[in-house]
């Protein structure tokens, strides 16, 4: 066996994982010798051995649909790109790139596209959700410079959490506060989200503002520090919806703290004022004195592994390279550096706008760099009809079938994580090395190869002439240092000549902020920039993250435990609004903007504030039919930032009653007939619609001679086949979607019941003989179920602990653990405890 010492992919915590190979088999641990999680790993990270098989990869090049070699796929897009530039010149030339890229990637792709190719339209994924929080760092300080780290969210007393559920989407960083707030008792915590969150566990104060209204709370602190009235708490109660003693009760805890720190990310980046709001933030730090020194500070939390190390090259298109901007002394200096006459003058096209000129035919040709735009972008439909009508659409990419890979003329087979190696930078500026420990699958490169390979067909080989991502390293340091006067903070000249030895070994590495000479108050002027609700649009959505999924779902959603807590895309409503819409909570709902459709399933949430709604941003074609959260979203954009906002679509919401609801469960998919609602995990398929598909299962069936069980009783009907002792489909379906017992019938597909009784039972869709269901999944770490949780709390489990000590659930990443305490308000007496024992786990 052998291991290696490498970091997640998933959030921007950057946590270290030790990998191990035996044979084929990779299971992971957190490297408890790595600064930002110690070992600890949350349950996505914990499943990374899961996500290293070959099912649905890309492994070989192609153009135009069928598989070539590489040079031939090389040769094409040169070709292709190179008649674009000479016809239309290089602003017709686009690149779309990635926070999954690691530095070496993301540096080799802005060399070619800003220093060699001579436009900057190279925009990445990060303008969806760091952007903002670069613009207000940038007004501040002068750099994008993030001033703290997660030293300093251990060792405050005061920590704001501001548009952040971290327990779910920064969940390692989020048990580092846990634990430092159970060292600490004194410390406080203060929430700020419209939604009651399971980050809202550790509560000292949740203020559920209005959406939108962050930067009036702001400013009106920044009004009590400076001592003005122009903001008074009255004012700022009625901008945000929050009660004055509220209010009043979170200024004096920032005032009187001796420390304080603030955390925020896609609450606040996420919106079409996110860079005024990031410097509302920035401001009542620098005017209190608490900035810039241990437990202190504005933290921008990234979202992605490497969205730190994509901004440190200039991975953005309003960025040139290195902190350096699209000005003389800049520009001369980078030009001189990497030894061109054809470096791009002037900012290029940032996401949203990129995307439109594609539909307006500006921009010719575009490469995608591991991301899925047509899913993650605002108004998906639109850019599905924008790269549909594109001449040349390039993808680097792991998968083979995503819903942007699927307009591509040209595909590239890029290496995934355990195949590419690198450095990544996470959130408190610390780099770190992601090292390699699988062979490359197929005929899978890295991405910078692929970069640099074309770079050689459109005559700019000498300036790629790389052979190693050491080499791209090496360079992107000695950029940062090239000329630098101590005018930018980021300077990594202590790395820019490591050996290949040096650089293979290399320790996580944080680089300093410098002592902000720069320190710039920049006034803010609140207003609600959100959507404006109407009688035929009368709900605001919002939209995030779920807890175990990632991004668009192309690694977690093949992992079968990371979609045991949540496998359905849903729309959250208030208890009231239900009432208002004639929703239940199970039920199926037609969501609707003037810009799309999406049917989800209603969750009821009293977390929820009236008025507003909240649906995951995961689900896409490859998952679900209409669950595309994007497809509804309109592409309004931060006029500094050109950040979209996503958590403000006007929307109006409706029951949708199918004729019937179906599940379906097969060893192998079959062709199914176009339903009217369906997703998918693994080997399960919820469906909905006006036809009936029992008929169809039967038939499908007895085409391949397999044994068929059914059972028909009202207005529901079940079927299982068999084949040689085992069960080859099983399907239910009925007026309402079937009540069943999905670990049991999971479990069939693997040890077959053979008792008539039993089989009868899973006919029912229920517990084969003695077997117990498990219920909904809340663990997913050791897949424990809310049945056996009840059970166990009946049974005299009167704590979180002791629910960890007989079920383990909660004992590992703790993302499960408000959830648990939340089963225990069911009994009042077990809640009481509960409340007392507060944050034991």
């Amino acid at each position: 066996m052998t291991e290696t010492r490498t970091t997640c992919p998933y959030c921007g915590v950057g946590c270290g994982v030790v990998a191990s190979v035996e044979g084929e088999a990779v299971s992971v641990r957190g490297d408890e010798t790595h600064p930002a999680n110690l070992g600890r790993l949350c349950v996505k990270g914990s499943a990374l051995g899961e996500t290293t098989g070959l099912q649905g990869r890309l492994l070989r090049p192609a153009v135009d649909g069928l598989e070539v070699d590489w040079a031939q796929a090389l040769n094409a897009a040169g070709e292709r790109l190179r008649e674009i530039i000479d016809t239309w010149g290089p602003q017709a030339v686009a690149f779309y790139a990635s926070g999954q890229l690691l530095t070496e990637d993301y540096y080799a792709a802005n060399k070619l596209m800003k220093g060699f190719i001579g436009a900057a339209n190279i925009d990445t994924n990060s303008r969806l959700c760091m952007s903002s929080a670069v613009v207000g760092y940038k007004r501040a300080f002068g750099e994008d410079v993030v001033p703290c780290s997660y030293d300093d969210v251990e060792n405050s007393d005061l920590v704001v959490l501001v548009g952040s559920n971290a327990a779910w989407t920064h969940p390692v960083l989020y048990q580092r506060l846990v634990q430092a707030k159970r060292n600490n008792p004194q410390m406080k915590v203060v929430v700020i989200d419209p939604r009651r969150t399971a980050t809202c566990d550790i509560a000292d104060l949740h203020l559920a503002l209005a959406p939108g209204s962050d930067a009036g709370l702001f400013v009106g602190l920044l009004n009590v520090i400076q001592g003005t009235d122009e903001w008074p708490v009255e004012r700022v109660a009625a901008f945000c919806g929050l009660s004055p003693q509220d209010i009043g009760t979170f200024y004096d805890w920032f005032i009187t703290a001796p420390r304080a720190i603030t955390l925020y990310t896609m609450g606040i980046n996420q919106s079409a004022s996110g860079s005024d709001k990031c410097n509302a933030i920035i401001n009542v730090h620098l005017a209190s004195g608490k900035f810039n020194r241990p437990g202190c500070g504005p933290f921008s939390l990234t979202g992605q592994p490497n969205a730190m190390g994509g901004r440190e090259v200039g991975g953005l298109a309003n960025q040139l390279a290195a902190h350096m901007n699209f000005e003389p002394d800049d520009l001369s200096r980078v030009a001189r550096f990497w030894g061109t006459e054809r470096l791009a003058q002037t900012p290029g096209l940032m996401a949203v706008e990129l995307f439109d000129a594609i539909a307006r035919g500006e921009v010719k040709a575009v490469w995608i760099m591991g991301t899925n735009p047509a899913v993650s972008l605002p108004d998906s439909h639109a850019v599905c009809q924008a790269l549909a009508g594109c001449p040349l659409v390039m993808v680097s990419e792991v998968m083979n079938d995503t819903d942007t890979s699927r307009f591509a003329h040209i595909r590239f087979p890029a290496l995934g994580w355990g195949e590419k190696d690198g450095t990544v930078t996470n959130s408190e500026r610390r780099i770190s090395r992601q090292r390699a420990f699988l062979p490359a699958p197929g005929e899978a490169k890295p991405d910078w190869w692929i970069v640099a390979q074309m770079a050689k067909r459109l005559g700019y080989g000498e300036a790629f002439a790389w052979q190693h991502p050491h080499e791209i390293f090496c360079e992107h340091a000695a950029l940062t240092a090239f000329e630098n006067d101590g005018a930018r903070a980021l300077n990594l000249h202590d790395l820019a000549a490591l050996t290949r030895e040096e650089w293979d070994q290399l320790e996580p590495y944080q680089w300093p902020t410098g002592d902000f000479p720069r320190r710039n108050i920049v006034p803010v002027n609140p207003l609600l920039h959100g959507a404006t609700v109407s009688a035929l649009y009368p709900l605001i959505l919002n939209s995030g993250r779920i807890r175990d999924q990632w991004h668009t779902m192309t690694r977690t959603g093949y992992v079968a435990r990371l979609m045991q807590h949540i496998a359905e895309p849903f729309v959250e409503v208030c208890p009231a609004d239900a009432v208002r819409f004639s929703l239940c909570d199970g039920q199926l709902a037609r969501i609707s903007s003037p810009r799309g459709v999406m049917v989800v399933r209603v969750r009821i949430n009293d977390g929820i504030r009236e008025g507003e709604a909240f649906a995951p941003m995961h689900w896409n074609a490859e998952f679900s039919r209409q669950g595309k959260v994007n497809a509804l979203v309109e592409g309004r954009c931060d006029p500094v930032s050109g950040q979209p906002e996503s958590k403000q679509t006007a929307v109006r919401i409706l029951p949708w009653q199918p004729a019937w609801q179906g599940e379906l469960y097969a060893r192998e998919w079959p062709e199914m007939p176009s339903s009217a609602y369906w997703w998918r995990k693994a080997s399960r398929l919820t469906v909905a619609g006006d036809q009936p598909l029992l008929s169809w299962v039967m038939d499908y069936a007895s085409d391949r001679g397999w044994q068929l069980q059914v059972a028909q009783t009202g207005e529901r009907s079940s079927v299982l086949a068999w084949h040689e002792g085992l069960l080859m489909l099983g399907f239910w379906e009925g007026t309402a979607l079937p009540a069943l017992a999905h670990t049991v019938i999971e479990a069939a597909f693997q040890s077959p019941p053979v008792l008539a009784s039993e089989r009868h039972a899973l006919l029912n869709g229920q517990s084969v003989g003695k077997e117990a269901d498990p219920g909904r999944i809340i663990c997913s770490c050791f897949s424990v179920g809310e049945n056996t949780i009840r059970e166990a709390i009946v049974g005299g489990c009167d704590s979180v602990t002791a629910l960890g000590a007989k079920l383990r659930c909660g004992t590992n990443c703790g993302s499960c653990v408000p959830e648990l305490k939340g089963l225990f308000q069911d009994n009042p007496e077990m809640s009481a405890r509960t409340a007392f024992q507060g944050l034991s786990r």
